[in-house]
């Protein structure tokens, strides 16, 4: 059935219908339905201001995962080991005996709940990175809730890894699904997965700008000024949320530190070498440690939990190693260890996450990378003193420039590194060393291992071989995947007055002209209207059929991104028209230039990448 429209009624019985009703009746349905379409149109929000929408309601979401997971692991600690506080304050309370009993049962159960609840998981939209990168942005409910649970328990027996993981793969799944509820566009679910993840690394760490640096860098690969908007507002509201019950302080407190000398900028070139060889022998032995456990025969259940056992071994010796190392990096800050117990603590602290994680274990690497990074800056440092060089600069400073060197050894990314170290230490005075550091550490980290963590732990690599396939490669992707809602058509009718409003109320240099069947047959410039616009005079007979341009090349949803590559660069339009077919020409949708070119440009970056390997 047709709509309705007192205008333009399409079909031969609505207009023998409308025949039949009287004229005034007639002028006056047209003259309030033009008064609707007009009110419509100005109150109809834009695709950003819709995406912005979206991404406050996902901030919202991540700030609330972090409050129920931090609140959920506190109380399974309190209700299993009958303590407050860390993990590692509760380890130190805990009878040598029973700190392996614990990570043992407890990476026992988080794998149990892995093996059974993923075999009723559907098998596609469990990877984040991969359902942004080369999916559609679904993630599976199921799946998300398995893996936290799983992670919980990971968690609050012990295990060596960071909650922070957790967090962001709930917060981008729930993204996920309330981009599903609202519309199927991949595009659409792409950005509100990375906003979710934007979120979920926001809301933990307090970093609100490292939170969309992330999701630009990492999950999205790219810093699109349509993307980035909804990043920034997602990590902001989330901060705003996780400080409203957990406060503003810092997570690593930094001593006081005077501004240092240029002539100890040298020393922390060598920091940033000594982490970058770090950062790159702890991702290849993350690779050899999930080989190792791979070996062995036995479901994964048995695999976690010999991981657990053997990480309550070490902490019979070591109880820092529980949890992420929150409390453990502090103290090292504060100088808390000697040189011995500092060289034994960062072995202890690398075996048991290679353990925890090549076992099999769910949640984040990014917080012990950076208690990695505190305790080599520290050993740094601590070794120039023993030899009584430099006793007037504290440890701090070596193990903060080392955080952040570390950080971006294994994230090969010197910006996302300087900007997560400033925001979690509140610590301007040493960024001029952190940011030497980390651009040296990452050079040395990609030039011994070519791949970041996160494409290691998240198998991107296989990713990049399934991309590089012809029927798996982005290019061969349609132009559907990526349209978007048209940009509001003109009708061929309208007036000069009404056309001007339109653009200056909208961002647009065209738009485009359709006729009563919604088929495309031009598009209105707004340099096209200066002759008219400059002279201050009115022009009631002007309509946009008098100034429309030939409707310009135009893609289907149905062409492959590889084949629209020519049109593409030849169009002068931001956004460019989707339609049915270039016989029919009735407007779909459109599609906009810049994210198709950074399309192009990321497999010409990786296909150069590739190739150089």
């Amino acid at each position: 059935m047709t709509s309705f429209r007192p205008d333009k009624p399409f079909s031969a019985q609505g207009r023998e219908r409308w025949s039949r009703v009287p004229i005034r009746v007639r002028r006056v349905l047209r003259r309030h339905w033009k008064q609707a379409l007009r009110i419509r149109e100005r109150f109809r929000f834009s695709e950003e201001v819709v995406h912005l929408l979206f991404a406050g309601a996902v901030g919202l979401i991540g700030g609330f995962v972090n409050l129920a997971f931090s609140r959920g692991t506190d109380s399974l600690i309190w209700l299993f080991l009958g303590h407050e506080g860390d993990p590692v304050e509760v380890a130190e309370l805990l009878p040598p005996v029973q700190r392996v009993v614990v990570t043992t049962v407890g990476a026992l159960v988080a794998g149990l709940i892995l093996y059974l609840g993923l075999r009723f998981a559907p098998k596609r939209g469990g990877n984040l990175l991969e359902a942004v990168a080369v999916g559609d942005g679904r993630l599976s409910f199921r799946a998300g809730l398995v893996k936290t649970l799983s992670s919980l328990f990971s968690v609050v027996s012990g295990g060596s890894i960071g909650r922070e993981g957790a967090i962001t793969q709930l917060s981008a799944m729930l993204a996920s699904q309330l981009g599903q509820l609202s519309t199927p566009l991949p595009y659409r679910l792409r950005l509100l997965t990375a906003c979710g993840v934007a979120a979920g690394i926001a809301a933990p760490y307090n970093a609100p700008i490292g939170g969309a640096v992330f999701a630009a860098m990492i999950v999205l690969g790219n810093f699109s000024p349509t993307s980035f908007g909804p990043l920034v507002l997602s990590s902001a509201v989330a901060c705003i949320v996780s400080r409203g019950f957990f406060g503003m302080e810092p997570l690593y407190q930094i001593p006081s530190i005077a501004v240092t000398p240029v002539l100890l900028l040298p020393l922390f070139v060598v920091l940033g070498l000594f982490a970058g060889v770090l950062g790159a022998l702890f991702m290849k032995s993350l690779l050899g440690a999930e080989a190792l456990f791979a070996k062995i025969r036995a479901p994964l259940f048995l695999r976690m939990s010999l991981g657990g056992m053997l990480v309550g071994l070490i902490a019979t010796r070591f109880p820092e190693v529980w949890g992420n190392g929150y409390v453990a990096a502090n103290r090292i800050l504060d100088g808390h260890y000697v040189l011995i117990a500092l060289l034994g603590l960062f072995f202890a602290k690398a075996i048991a996450t290679l353990l925890t994680v090549g076992s099999g274990a769910v949640g984040g690497v990014f917080t012990p990378t950076l208690f990695l990074g505190t305790a080599a800056g520290s050993l740094f440092g601590t070794v120039l003193h023993h030899f009584g060089y430099l006793e007037s600069l504290p440890t701090a400073a070596f193990a903060l420039v080392g955080m952040g060197s570390m950080l971006s050894a294994t994230t090969q990314s010197p910006f996302l590194a300087v900007i997560m170290i400033f925001e979690i230490s509140l610590n301007y005075s040493l960024m001029p060393a952190v940011m030497l550091g980390c651009v040296v550490s990452a050079v040395v980290s990609r030039r011994l291992h070519p791949r970041s963590i996160y494409a290691e732990t998240q198998r991107l690599h296989d990713v990049a071989v399934a991309r590089a396939a012809p029927t798996a490669s982005a290019m061969e992707r349609s132009v559907g995947d990526l349209m978007r809602a048209p940009i509001p058509p003109v009708e061929e009718r309208e007036p000069l007055r009404g056309i001007a409003k339109r653009f200056l109320s909208s961002s647009n240099n065209f738009l485009p002209v359709v006729d009563p069947e919604l088929r495309l047959t031009g598009v209105v410039a707004l340099q096209d209207l200066k002759e008219f616009l400059q002279t201050g005079d009115d022009y009631p007979a002007v309509i946009a059929y008098d100034v429309m341009r030939p409707p310009p090349r135009c893609l289907t949803p149905d062409l492959r991104l590889s084949d629209a590559l020519a049109l593409v660069l030849e169009s002068e339009l931001r956004n460019i028209p989707v339609v049915s077919s270039l016989d029919e020409m009735r407007l779909l949708g459109s599609v906009q230039r810049t994210e198709l070119l950074s399309l192009y440009a990321d497999a010409v970056a990786r296909a150069g990448y590739q190739g150089g390997r």
